[in-house]
């Protein structure tokens, strides 16, 4: 039977690093039962000690006791008592051994064998401090070893120690012992435990005496010990809980007078002097903002969009030149004949022969490049140079348009061009060594093997389009982890939260919320699971709720085309959308802070600040690694699942001919036509409440962009551009309470298949999700409502709707409210 060592320690105390060191890629990640804390596990490497699966090493969550105040610490005791590992790997931070030994002293009394490793030795050598192990294993009653995880010595022997001592299979016994009053009552609660094993019965007593109810609920039958606990508080003159706690640091301190020898004199660390600057009360929040510039900059504004365009477009789009070798000279020779096909259709249309077009339509079965060139050039000899020509130029990304009139001289000049190129666009395989994306090869496979339409349709444009449209934004995740990696590893994350804490708190929020919510301006992906950071779990499911309601990246096309459609392209309504997503934060911190569920003090907030290091390039590496694959494994098969559903409500439908697959022009007569028009009247409040619009909100849940894709087919038809069509449905009121009811409500797939993972909840999920479309739902109805009264005058049954929810939501956000003192979790549902 494989040997089980459990890896236990205080946050910041190098865990991960020695978990990683001892495990390497043979670990498995999950989370423990019904809670979203993090579980690792992993086999122990061979030059370790590990003989293939004979040695398991379990990870513990980062934890300062065995005190319930967190789900860490529930987590992390549940399994002790009721798992019981062979052995207890004890990594404590050797610069700050005073602290860290707190937990030890409760770990030695679970009867579980313990050895000590002290980590960081070479920082307290290079200190110039002094711990005498063999002095400090003597008063512990355990081995005690000297480590450094980040440098990789006295590992092994740390692993050896735990692993005999696994072997032997035999209790430890706690040596260390309290004032002689104390321990007198202990001893008394122990004689009462009748159905607790002998070598755990301290570790139990000390728990009833500390009134904890937790505990209780893992016993079979619980001893009234009240009369000991009054005994105990009327000798002492204090509650049990301080006078045991008083107990542990009396004996820590004894130890450390005997085994832990400091430097005199010593100067302030290097980490002391790295906090009086960066932590400083007026410098620590302009250094914050420049560092994450620099993250933002590189991971969203360069790097990252650089290699996410490469995914998006070359991989699942047509290709890409490998080392941009021939993308130069492609662009050059492409941008020509763009612009003269630009021109050439400017004057068919004015001159509104439809024969003409139809045979330059490049992408007709039977067209012939040399019957196109011909007449182009016949029809081009009877315009004169003097004619002109209006045209309308539409961004293919924002569907945005602008005019420009064309001469005939710029006809005959762009003749030329496209028959130059025979009237064929330039092929960019022709350019430099070109790689074909996954698209263009499974077509030209399909193809060959003479595929069905639906079933070339579902692989194309229903799953590599949607599940490509989304794995496409990795690269821009991984760098976003790389440095996230970074920042944690080296000691700055912490910094972070320290600083924005006292802001963060005012509203409901904890310091750590403000990472995934910048993160989230990228892409809400990596902003959620970056949540993972805030210990506490009512902080981090506020967190997760809400970070998704700063625009991402992806909404950025959809701002763009409701500005230009509807605002004439107004500058305010880009800056208004991340206004609106920080209030929506704010405003849901302060009101779910007052809900049921989300009511009480946080967790005793510790926040802890590791001294400073350079993290290993394996740390970082692996740490990105596991965040971007966790996100492509679970993500991945909800929105594999969700594109199919949605892609085939979309192009299938029942016509006069019977049900069957759609053309694009047609999309009003699909299922997922028929379910718009079904749910439209939900939006009438909201001054939107036609199929397109709610068409088009439903398949931005595939993802965001897609709006502006669906918004395009959906008012393509008719007279006029899109962007004319859409002014002609919408108002201003309205146009704006579609922008922000999209803005806030549900994310995309992906970004609800991360809520679903890091709340490991389906109940918390679902509460996440419908509080997100209800706020939207509240948000675009006031913004309607309102706004057409200031704009028009109007007033109705709505506007009374909108005046009382603002009303409510303004009693929501002022009203007092009682914090509890306690974190209810039920040690039950974590066991």
């Amino acid at each position: 039977m494989a040997i089980k060592i459990a890896l236990a320690g205080n946050p910041n105390c190098g865990k991960t690093t020695l978990f990683n060191a001892l495990t390497g890629s043979n670990q498995f990640v999950g989370n423990w039962p019904g809670v979203t804390v993090e579980k690792k596990e992993g086999k122990l490497k061979k030059q370790y000690g590990g003989n293939g699966d004979d040695v398991i090493i379990m990870d513990l969550p980062g934890i300062y006791s065995l005190s319930p105040y967190t789900l860490e610490e529930v987590v992390a005791r549940n399994y002790l008592i009721g798992e019981r590992p062979d052995a207890i790997l004890n990594l404590v931070d050797g610069t700050n051994i005073e602290r860290n030994l707190y937990l030890s002293t409760q770990l030695m009394e679970l009867g579980i064998p313990v050895v000590m490793a002290v980590n960081m030795i070479d920082i307290v050598n290079k200190n110039g401090d002094k711990i005498n192990v063999a002095k400090l294993a003597e008063k512990l009653g355990c081995p005690v070893v000297e480590i450094s995880a980040l440098k990789l010595t006295g590992i092994e022997n740390a692993t050896k120690k735990a692993i005999e001592l696994a072997q032997k299979k035999s209790a430890a016994v706690a040596v260390h012992k309290f004032a002689p009053e104390v321990e007198s009552v202990i001893e008394t609660v122990e004689k009462k435990l009748t159905d607790v094993p002998e070598e755990q019965k301290r570790f139990f007593a000390i728990k009833l005496l500390e009134k904890d109810d937790k505990i209780q609920a893992q016993m079979k039958s619980v001893p009234d010990v009240s009369a000991e606990i009054k005994q105990l508080e009327t000798a002492m003159d204090d509650d049990t809980e301080s006078i045991i706690t008083n107990e542990r640091y009396t004996y820590i301190s004894s130890i450390i007078k005997e085994c832990y020898t400091k430097k005199e004199g010593q100067k302030l660390t290097t980490s002391d002097k790295i906090d009086k600057i960066v932590t400083n009360r007026w410098l620590a929040l302009p250094i914050f903002a420049v560092v994450m510039f620099i993250v933002y900059y590189v991971s969203v504004t360069t790097v990252g969009t650089w290699a996410t365009d490469w995914a998006n477009d070359g991989v699942f789009g047509d290709g890409w030149h490998l080392f941009t070798i021939g993308t130069g000279a492609y662009e050059e020779a492409a941008e020509p004949y763009d612009d003269a096909m630009n021109v050439i259709n400017a004057f068919v249309e004015a001159d509104g022969d439809e024969a003409l077009a139809a045979v330059i339509d490049s992408e007709s079965e039977d067209y012939d490049p040399a019957a196109a060139v011909a007449a182009v050039q016949e029809f081009a000899a009877g315009i004169d140079a003097s004619a002109t020509a209006d045209y309308t130029l539409e961004d293919e990304e924002t569907l945005a348009t602008e005019d420009v009139t064309y001469t005939g001289a710029e006809l005959a000049e762009a003749v030329d061009v496209y028959a130059a190129d025979g009237a064929e666009a330039p092929d960019p395989a022709d350019y430099g060594i070109w790689v074909p994306g996954v698209p263009a090869l499974l077509e030209s496979g399909l193809d060959a093997i003479g595929c069905a339409d639906w079933l070339k349709g579902l692989i194309l444009d229903g799953i590599v389009a949607g599940v490509g449209a989304v794995l496409g934004f990795v690269p821009q995740m991984l760098v976003l982890f790389i440095f996230l990696a970074f920042l944690e590893s080296c000691g700055y994350m912490a910094r972070i939260a320290f600083i924005m804490d006292r802001i963060f708190r005012k509203f409901g929020l904890s310091g750590k919320s403000f990472i995934p919510m910048l993160i989230g301006s990228g892409c809400g992906v990596p902003g959620i699971m970056a949540s993972r950071t805030i210990e506490n779990d009512r902080d981090r499911k506020m967190t997760i709720m809400t970070t998704t309601f700063i625009p991402c990246g992806a909404k950025l096309p959809f701002i763009a085309m409701v500005a230009g459609a509807i605002f004439g392209g107004a500058a305010w309504v880009a800056p208004s959308a991340y206004f609106l997503g920080i209030a929506a934060i704010i405003c849901s911190g302060i009101i779910l802070k007052k809900t049921k569920i989300f009511e009480g003090d946080p967790a005793p907030f510790v926040m802890e600040l590791p001294a400073y290091h350079w993290p290993t390039v394996g740390t970082v590496l692996r740490s990105m690694w596991e965040r971007g694959w966790s996100f492509i494994k679970k993500a991945g098969t909800i929105i594999l699942l969700s594109t199919i559903v949605v892609w085939f409500t979309t192009y299938f439908g029942f016509t006069e001919d019977g049900f069957r697959m759609l053309a694009e022009d047609e999309i009003d007569m699909s299922i997922l036509g028929k379910i718009g028009q079904c749910l439209a009247w939900i939006f009438i409040p909201q001054g939107f409440g036609n199929w397109q619009a709610t068409v088009a909100s439903i398949t931005g849940l595939v993802a965001k962009e897609n709006i502006v894709g669906t918004m395009g087919i959906l008012y393509s038809a008719g007279e006029g551009s899109v962007y004319a069509n859409m002014a002609a449905h919408f108002t201003a009121a309205s146009g704006y309470a579609f922008l922000a009811f999209n803005l806030l409500c549900a994310p995309c797939f992906a970004a609800m298949g991360a809520i679903k993972r890091e709340m490991n909840n389906t109940r918390w999920f679902w509460i996440a999700v419908g509080y997100q479309c209800g706020l939207a739902y509240v948000v675009s109805l006031c913004v309607y409502q309102i706004g057409t009264l200031i704009t028009t005058g109007a007033f109705g049954i709505g506007t009374v709707v909108a005046f009382l929810l603002i009303i409510g939501f303004i009693y929501l956000l002022f009203r007092p409210y009682k914090e509890s003192t306690t974190l209810k979790v039920d040690s039950r549902k974590v066991a």
